[in-house]
């Protein structure tokens, strides 16, 4: 639970800035940035982001420019598919069911403890009983309360990224299962064209053998026109001499 409130250093800034810069120069957002300065300095994102517009990000001013120089270089070298989508550079740790538990033991002391009972003189014969809870860690319930408020708020914030992360994971499922469909496809055509190649081919090869057969009968056919042989008789007739 982050419940810091000391005040900022030097270190502190310079860590915030030079994480702002490098989540926006590789294409990320501020807001993931502050999550992970806040996970570093046991701060939340709203002080962090906080800091960085009251004070930082003044000093960084030209730096953020060119940084937002180079995302958007990057991003055309990229291409605009894959330039175009803000990516995270930072998952947040999800608390587990041990951090949950751990966190609400001062709630469950605060609600089930049995009250101690005092007892004041009102009169001499009434006596009035005035419940006293304790608490145990902290100087007062309402610190305690506090606490487990602020937790609570920091769980639902975990709850809405974890909803996030679930969409998406579902998106890129639809997106994998459209991919692979989409392979399927290609796959069939591939496979029909190269059945039509093949088909081709045998139908060229017996094309050419049917010339190459014409060809030699053509051949054959001139060479016995060449080798008949003529002689005329005396009344000038043609007749075909005998091989």
């Amino acid at each position: 639970m982050k419940v810091r409130q000391d005040a900022w250093s030097e270190e502190n800034d310079l860590l915030l800035a030079e994480t702002v810069l490098r989540h926006v120069r590789e294409g990320s957002t501020q807001l993931n940035a502050f999550e992970e300065v806040g996970d570093k300095l046991n701060r939340t994102s709203a002080a962090c982001g906080f800091r960085w517009n009251a004070v930082v990000r003044h000093q960084y001013e030209k730096a953020l420019q060119l940084a937002k120089k180079q995302r958007k270089q990057r991003q055309r070298m990229l291409g605009k598919e894959q330039g175009g989508k803000k990516k995270l550079l930072y998952s947040p740790p999800v608390p587990t069911l041990d951090d949950v538990e751990t966190a609400m033991e001062p709630m469950n002391d605060l609600l089930f403890e049995e009250p101690e009972v005092t007892t004041t003189n009102a009169t001499p014969t009434e006596e009035v009983e005035t419940p006293v809870f304790k608490t145990e860690g902290t100087s007062s319930s309402n610190m305690t309360m506090a606490s487990v408020i602020q937790y609570l708020e920091s769980l639902s914030h975990s709850s809405i990224k974890l909803d996030i992360l679930k969409n998406e994971n579902e998106r890129l499922k639809r997106e994998n299962a459209s991919l692979k469909a989409r392979n399927q496809e290609l796959a069939a055509r591939v496979s029909k064209l190269e059945q039509n190649s093949v088909t081709i081919q045998e139908d060229y090869e017996t094309l050419m053998n049917i010339m190459n057969r014409a060809r030699k009968l053509a051949i054959l056919d001139d060479e016995e026109r060449t080798a008949t042989k003529f002689k005329m008789d005396r009344n000038g007739n043609l007749e075909k001499l005998a091989e």
